[in-house]
């Protein structure tokens, strides 16, 4: 045994140092949130300090401030996708969701339930004082009073490891000083050297079943990417949305007003012609009628574009309204509708193959089952019986200088020479280190502990629910693809179905202009009425409305196929990682030269959109 006291000199030292090489492992696979200034004991402390998180951050990005010209936001759909990236609230929120996942995991790597994968290092100092009343004068010595003063200083280090395994190092030491005679030393040192294991062999055995929980969390961070993705998915569609609604609303007011002036114009004939005595009273009050509609047609037009705006608004700014900047200013979408000729065909199985590869909640689910399966492995571990292998090895040491006080005989109370005392253990402190380390008094055990459940109902009961829990998630993915494939259709019925809209209303927008402009010269020509033109007014002007009714319903259904194939970032040129951090390179696009009208807002013509069939 003398020889293997080297390799437990080495073994103590490997366990001490471990603290310093785990701590600097896990600061290099843990989150890196600290922004705080270091500090020459930063390497000795860090480990007992909190993470710093930095503050929330409500102000918006500039890019807002060089969209703004004359009270009015010139707005392009790419520079509103930028807005959102950068401001919005819930993108902002979800980007916590990878600090929190760093967290989870330097907690898995920590260890798992009494199993700690973090040296412990424990000490404990005591000083103590004993007066015990002597009933005894044999035990006592001939003292009426034992008097004794008590000093011990033990140190340890605790250490787990990944097979399942716990190792405990100690190194303990004790001093008294007495004024028994029986003692052979005084002051008495004894110390030891102690370590001791336990390693599992069944139930608690093996790194995969040990670091579980680590792979889950790593597993956790590769879904907190999909997670942050579906967020940008789901917060570009209401944002592109929005947008196309404003587009929208902006081309009714277009429309409205076009309408307003078509009833103004023939008003104000009617009332020319009443006043030379040439048309009854009763068309000037027809005409007057559809100005009134056409006003309050307008009206309802422009309350929509305003409504529009202030939900965009607060998509693209963190403290929404409450921005100055922003709070009154009216944003001019500076992007079309645009419907092509000719419609790209994709064949619908690759269209699905790409909805496949590019949705995030399937590769979500994915994960999820990943998951399920490493926490069924871990409850078949768990219906293994315990087996655990123990063993322990010692070294004690004790000693000190010659008792001073006499030996006393307890027969007669004499005191009589003090005899067998061996020499090796007179000494000091020294002497002690000197039987820790140099004789050869180890001590040793090893053996086995079992324990053995007899029903093994509990164990039994959580591996049914893991598995259970698996087959759900796997039928979780089944249930995904399948809800993509319809997303998928439906995402090509309504893009078909509104591009035949568009073109029909196109048409009819087209053919009522026609009809307008016929009715109007028999009317001049005195073929026909008041009353006719107007119906013609408004049959045009419905039409109108049902041609931007129809544009908007085709952007609408474009998106809802871009987000039922998961492509809205890569259709939108979003580079992820810039998403991440809140800070795009992309440049806010120029303001173009639109001239505003005369209540201070952009010209009503809605540059490089659609116009409807009546202003072709």
């Amino acid at each position: 045994m003398k020889q293997s006291k080297p390799f437990v000199a080495l073994l103590c030292v490997l366990l001490i140092a471990a603290p310093g090489v785990y701590s600097q492992q896990l600061n290099d696979r843990g989150p890196s949130l600290s922004t705080e200034r270091e500090h020459w004991y930063s390497g000795f402390t860090h480990n007992y300090r909190s993470r710093y998180v930095p503050p929330i951050n409500i102000s918006n990005s500039g890019r807002i401030e060089s969209l703004i010209r004359a009270g009015n936001m010139y707005l392009s759909l790419s520079d509103a996708i930028a807005l959102a990236l950068e401001n919005n609230i819930d993108i902002e929120v979800s980007r916590y969701a990878y600090p929190l996942s760093d967290a989870a995991l330097l907690g898995a790597q920590a260890g798992i339930g009494t199993l700690s994968f973090d040296p412990l290092l424990t000490s404990t100092l005591t000083w103590g004082h004993n007066a015990n009343i002597a009933v005894n004068n044999i035990t006592s010595g001939g003292q009426a009073v034992n008097l004794s003063d008590v000093r011990a200083r033990n140190v340890g280090i605790q250490q787990g490891f990944e097979t399942g395994g716990n190792l405990t190092l100690g190194f303990n030491n004790s001093s008294a000083t007495t004024n028994s005679p029986n003692i052979n030393f005084n002051p008495n040192f004894q110390s030891s050297l102690l370590l001791q294991g336990t390693q599992p062999l069944l139930q608690g055995f093996g790194i995969a079943y040990n670091t579980r929980n680590i792979r889950i969390a790593k597993n956790n961070l590769r879904l907190t990417d999909y997670q942050f993705e579906l967020e940008l998915n789901t917060t570009l569609n209401t944002v592109i949305g929005t947008y196309w609604n404003l587009v929208s609303a902006a081309l009714a007011v277009t429309v409205a007003q076009q309408t307003l002036d078509q009833a103004q114009r023939l008003l104000n004939d009617n009332k020319k012609q009443l006043e030379i005595g040439t048309m009854a009273p009763l068309d000037v009050l027809q005409a007057q009628q559809q100005v009134s509609t056409s006003e309050t047609n307008l009206i309802t037009a422009q309350t929509a574009v305003e409504q529009f705006e202030v939900n965009l608004k607060s998509l693209i700014s963190r403290n929404g309204l409450a921005n100055t900047a922003i709070a009154d200013v009216h944003i001019i979408p500076t992007d079309r509708i645009t419907v092509p000729d000719v419609e790209p065909i994709q064949p619908v199985q690759d269209v699905v193959a790409t909805a496949l590869d590019h949705r995030p909640e399937l590769a979500q689910q994915r994960i999820q089952v990943e998951n399920s399966r490493i926490n069924v492995s871990a409850a078949h571990n768990a219906l293994l019986p315990q087996l655990n292998l123990v063993g322990s090895v010692s070294n004690p040491a004790a000693g000190g200088p010659i008792n001073t006080i006499n030996n006393i005989n307890p027969q007669t109370l004499q005191p009589i020479q003090r005899v067998g005392v061996p020499p090796d253990l007179l000494g000091g402190y020294s002497n002690i280190l000197r039987q820790l380390f140099g004789v050869p008094t180890v001590n040793y055990s090893i053996g086995f502990q079992v324990n053995i459940p007899i029903r093994n109902r509990s164990a039994q009961a959580a591996y049914a629910q893991q598995d259970l829990q698996l087959r759900q998630s796997e039928l979780g993915i089944q249930k995904e693809v399948n809800q993509i494939r319809m997303d998928v259709q439906n995402g090509l019925i309504a893009v078909k179905n509104a591009r035949a809209r568009y073109q029909a209303a196109a048409t009819a927008s087209a053919v009522s202009q026609q009809v307008l402009e016929a009715e109007q010269k028999k009317y001049e020509l005195g073929a026909s009425t008041s009353y006719a033109v107007v119906q013609h007014q408004t049959d045009l002007a419905n039409a109108r409305q049902a041609e931007v009714a129809a544009l908007t319903a085709y952007a609408q259904s474009k998106l809802q196929l871009d987000l039922a194939t998961g492509t809205i970032l890569e259709n939108n040129n979003i580079v992820i990682d810039e998403a991440k951090n809140g800070r795009l390179s992309k440049t806010p696009s120029p303001i173009p030269d639109v001239p505003p009208n005369t209540n201070g807002r952009a010209a009503a013509t809605i540059p490089g959109v659609n116009t409807p069939a009546a202003n072709r």
